[in-house]
Protein backbone atom coordinates (compact mmCIF):
# COMPACT_ATOMS: atom_id res chain seq x y z
CA UNK A 1 0.00 0.00 0.00
CA UNK A 2 1.50 3.46 -1.00
CA UNK A 3 1.14 5.82 1.70
CA UNK A 4 0.72 10.24 0.22
CA UNK A 5 3.05 11.90 1.17
CA UNK A 6 2.13 14.87 3.18
CA UNK A 7 0.88 18.11 2.08
CA UNK A 8 3.55 20.72 2.15
CA UNK A 9 3.02 23.98 2.68
CA UNK A 10 5.53 26.18 0.93
CA UNK A 11 4.31 29.56 2.98
CA UNK A 12 6.13 27.78 5.89
CA UNK A 13 9.41 29.78 6.32
CA UNK A 14 7.95 32.95 5.51
CA UNK A 15 4.41 32.63 7.22
CA UNK A 16 5.88 34.81 10.37
CA UNK A 17 7.20 37.46 8.02
CA UNK A 18 4.58 37.45 4.91
CA UNK A 19 0.70 37.17 5.64
CA UNK A 20 -0.25 35.47 2.63
CA UNK A 21 -3.62 35.36 3.11
CA UNK A 22 -4.04 39.04 2.99
CA UNK A 23 -1.39 38.97 -0.29
CA UNK A 24 -3.54 36.53 -2.31
CA UNK A 25 -6.52 39.26 -2.11
CA UNK A 26 -4.90 42.11 -3.05
CA UNK A 27 -4.28 43.02 -6.83
CA UNK A 28 -0.93 44.03 -8.07
CA UNK A 29 0.31 45.53 -10.68
CA UNK A 30 4.01 45.90 -12.25
CA UNK A 31 4.59 48.96 -14.69
CA UNK A 32 7.80 47.80 -16.74
CA UNK A 33 9.44 44.27 -16.36
CA UNK A 34 12.59 45.00 -17.52
CA UNK A 35 15.86 44.65 -15.34
CA UNK A 36 13.70 45.55 -11.61
CA UNK A 37 10.46 44.80 -13.10
CA UNK A 38 10.86 41.09 -13.91
CA UNK A 39 12.73 40.18 -10.88
CA UNK A 40 9.44 41.96 -8.74
CA UNK A 41 7.36 39.58 -11.18
CA UNK A 42 8.87 36.66 -9.98
CA UNK A 43 9.29 37.28 -6.44
CA UNK A 44 5.73 38.65 -6.08
CA UNK A 45 5.41 34.82 -7.84
CA UNK A 46 7.46 33.58 -4.81
CA UNK A 47 5.86 34.76 -2.29
CA UNK A 48 2.13 34.09 -2.93
CA UNK A 49 0.19 36.67 -4.89
CA UNK A 50 -2.11 35.52 -6.89
CA UNK A 51 -3.59 37.91 -8.69
CA UNK A 52 -0.87 40.18 -10.87
CA UNK A 53 -1.13 42.63 -14.14
CA UNK A 54 2.13 43.09 -16.24
CA UNK A 55 2.34 46.18 -18.01
CA UNK A 56 5.33 46.65 -20.87
CA UNK A 57 5.58 46.92 -24.48
CA UNK A 58 8.78 46.29 -25.44
CA UNK A 59 10.26 42.56 -26.29
CA UNK A 60 13.39 40.92 -25.33
CA UNK A 61 16.42 41.22 -26.92
CA UNK A 62 19.85 39.15 -26.30
CA UNK A 63 21.00 41.82 -23.76
CA UNK A 64 18.49 41.40 -21.45
CA UNK A 65 19.62 38.04 -21.09
CA UNK A 66 22.62 39.38 -19.30
CA UNK A 67 20.77 42.12 -16.94
CA UNK A 68 17.26 41.28 -16.84
CA UNK A 69 17.66 37.21 -16.13
CA UNK A 70 15.34 36.52 -19.50
CA UNK A 71 16.34 33.32 -21.78
CA UNK A 72 17.92 32.55 -24.63
CA UNK A 73 14.79 31.07 -25.94
CA UNK A 74 12.95 34.36 -24.95
CA UNK A 75 14.77 36.61 -27.03
CA UNK A 76 11.94 38.19 -29.50
CA UNK A 77 9.30 37.52 -26.95
CA UNK A 78 7.44 40.05 -25.55
CA UNK A 79 8.31 40.73 -21.80
CA UNK A 80 4.66 40.29 -20.37
CA UNK A 81 4.61 36.42 -21.77
CA UNK A 82 8.27 35.86 -21.04
CA UNK A 83 7.89 36.95 -17.17
CA UNK A 84 4.48 35.36 -16.93
CA UNK A 85 5.84 31.79 -18.17
CA UNK A 86 8.39 32.61 -15.46
CA UNK A 87 5.72 33.27 -12.78
CA UNK A 88 3.73 30.31 -13.62
CA UNK A 89 6.31 27.72 -13.25
CA UNK A 90 6.44 29.08 -9.60
CA UNK A 91 3.06 28.95 -9.01
CA UNK A 92 0.26 27.81 -11.59
CA UNK A 93 -1.99 29.06 -9.67
CA UNK A 94 -1.90 32.85 -9.85
CA UNK A 95 -4.12 35.14 -12.48
CA UNK A 96 -1.52 36.93 -14.36
CA UNK A 97 -3.05 39.34 -16.45
CA UNK A 98 -1.22 40.81 -19.26
CA UNK A 99 -1.09 44.47 -20.65
CA UNK A 100 1.31 44.46 -24.22
CA UNK A 101 1.45 48.38 -24.18
CA UNK A 102 2.92 51.76 -22.21
CA UNK A 103 0.58 52.17 -18.99
CA UNK A 104 -2.29 54.92 -19.61
CA UNK A 105 -4.65 55.75 -17.85
CA UNK A 106 -7.44 54.01 -19.22
CA UNK A 107 -5.99 50.51 -17.08
CA UNK A 108 -6.76 49.90 -13.70
CA UNK A 109 -4.14 49.80 -11.49
CA UNK A 110 -5.07 48.01 -8.54
CA UNK A 111 -3.96 48.00 -4.94
CA UNK A 112 -0.52 48.22 -5.17
CA UNK A 113 1.79 49.03 -7.81
CA UNK A 114 5.61 48.49 -8.69
CA UNK A 115 6.61 51.62 -10.90
CA UNK A 116 9.77 49.93 -12.59
CA UNK A 117 10.25 52.45 -15.80
CA UNK A 118 13.13 53.89 -16.75
CA UNK A 119 12.06 57.86 -17.12
CA UNK A 120 11.31 60.36 -14.79
CA UNK A 121 8.36 61.72 -17.12
CA UNK A 122 7.49 58.06 -17.77
CA UNK A 123 6.81 58.16 -13.45
CA UNK A 124 5.05 61.25 -13.51
CA UNK A 125 2.75 60.90 -16.12
CA UNK A 126 2.00 56.95 -14.54
CA UNK A 127 1.91 58.50 -10.58
CA UNK A 128 -0.52 61.27 -12.11
CA UNK A 129 -2.90 58.32 -13.58
CA UNK A 130 -2.53 55.87 -10.00
CA UNK A 131 -1.79 58.14 -6.94
CA UNK A 132 -5.57 58.34 -6.12
CA UNK A 133 -6.85 54.60 -7.04
CA UNK A 134 -3.69 52.76 -5.57
CA UNK A 135 -3.74 51.80 -2.24
CA UNK A 136 0.53 51.55 -2.07
CA UNK A 137 2.94 52.67 -4.63
CA UNK A 138 6.44 51.53 -4.49
CA UNK A 139 9.39 53.02 -7.16
CA UNK A 140 12.10 51.51 -7.36
CA UNK A 141 15.35 53.55 -9.67
CA UNK A 142 18.74 52.05 -10.30
CA UNK A 143 22.06 53.44 -12.23
CA UNK A 144 24.45 51.07 -12.17
CA UNK A 145 25.17 50.07 -8.87
CA UNK A 146 23.12 53.12 -7.23
CA UNK A 147 19.95 52.11 -6.20
CA UNK A 148 16.86 54.42 -4.68
CA UNK A 149 13.25 53.10 -3.89
CA UNK A 150 10.42 55.20 -2.55
CA UNK A 151 7.41 54.08 -1.48
CA UNK A 152 4.03 56.01 -0.38
CA UNK A 153 0.99 54.95 1.22
CA UNK A 154 -0.26 57.13 2.46
CA UNK A 155 -0.79 61.25 2.45
CA UNK A 156 1.89 62.51 4.02
CA UNK A 157 4.25 59.90 2.21
CA UNK A 158 2.23 60.56 -1.26
CA UNK A 159 3.16 64.40 -0.77
CA UNK A 160 7.10 63.67 -0.31
CA UNK A 161 6.69 60.87 -3.05
CA UNK A 162 5.50 64.12 -5.58
CA UNK A 163 8.46 66.10 -4.91
CA UNK A 164 10.97 63.36 -6.12
CA UNK A 165 9.30 64.02 -9.62
CA UNK A 166 11.50 66.55 -11.11
CA UNK A 167 12.25 67.52 -15.07
CA UNK A 168 13.56 64.63 -17.15
CA UNK A 169 16.22 67.68 -18.11
CA UNK A 170 17.58 67.65 -14.31
CA UNK A 171 17.37 63.76 -14.25
CA UNK A 172 20.84 61.77 -13.89
CA UNK A 173 22.20 60.90 -16.96
CA UNK A 174 21.37 57.60 -18.30
CA UNK A 175 19.01 55.49 -17.56
CA UNK A 176 18.32 51.80 -16.12
CA UNK A 177 19.04 50.76 -19.74
CA UNK A 178 22.16 52.32 -20.05
CA UNK A 179 23.84 51.00 -17.22
CA UNK A 180 22.43 48.10 -14.84
CA UNK A 181 23.16 44.22 -13.66
CA UNK A 182 21.03 41.65 -12.94
CA UNK A 183 22.48 41.78 -9.29
CA UNK A 184 21.67 44.91 -8.40
CA UNK A 185 18.05 44.55 -10.42
CA UNK A 186 17.75 41.33 -7.56
CA UNK A 187 18.42 44.11 -4.57
CA UNK A 188 16.24 46.53 -5.79
CA UNK A 189 12.99 44.43 -6.18
CA UNK A 190 13.62 42.92 -3.12
CA UNK A 191 13.90 46.28 -0.90
CA UNK A 192 10.53 47.16 -3.05
CA UNK A 193 8.84 43.49 -1.90
CA UNK A 194 10.40 44.39 1.62
CA UNK A 195 8.14 47.69 2.05
CA UNK A 196 5.04 46.02 0.63
CA UNK A 197 5.49 43.40 3.48
CA UNK A 198 5.72 45.94 5.94
CA UNK A 199 2.34 47.36 4.66
CA UNK A 200 0.93 44.48 4.92
CA UNK A 201 1.77 43.78 8.52
CA UNK A 202 1.18 47.94 9.64
CA UNK A 203 4.98 48.70 9.94
CA UNK A 204 6.16 51.93 9.36
CA UNK A 205 7.52 52.44 5.54
CA UNK A 206 10.89 53.60 4.54
CA UNK A 207 9.57 56.18 2.68
CA UNK A 208 13.07 56.81 0.44
CA UNK A 209 15.89 54.15 0.73
CA UNK A 210 19.27 54.47 -1.33
CA UNK A 211 21.98 52.01 -1.52
CA UNK A 212 25.26 52.42 -3.32
CA UNK A 213 26.23 49.39 -3.28
CA UNK A 214 29.78 50.86 -4.87
CA UNK A 215 30.73 52.81 -2.08
CA UNK A 216 28.99 50.40 0.86
CA UNK A 217 26.07 53.25 1.33
CA UNK A 218 23.02 52.54 3.22
CA UNK A 219 20.65 55.22 3.80
CA UNK A 220 17.07 55.72 5.19
CA UNK A 221 14.80 58.69 4.88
Amino acid sequence: MIVPAPQSDRFERQRSLVPVDLLQQLQMTVIGVGAIGRQVAIQLAAIGCRHVTLVDFDVVDDSNRTTQGYTAADVGTEKVHAARAQMLAIDPEMHVQLIQDRYRPKYASGDAVFCCVDSISARTAIWRAVRDQSQFWVDGRMLGETIRVLTAADGVSRERYAKTLFRQSEAQQGSCTSRSTIYAAGIAAGLMLHQLTRWLRGLPLDCDTTFNLLAGEYTVA
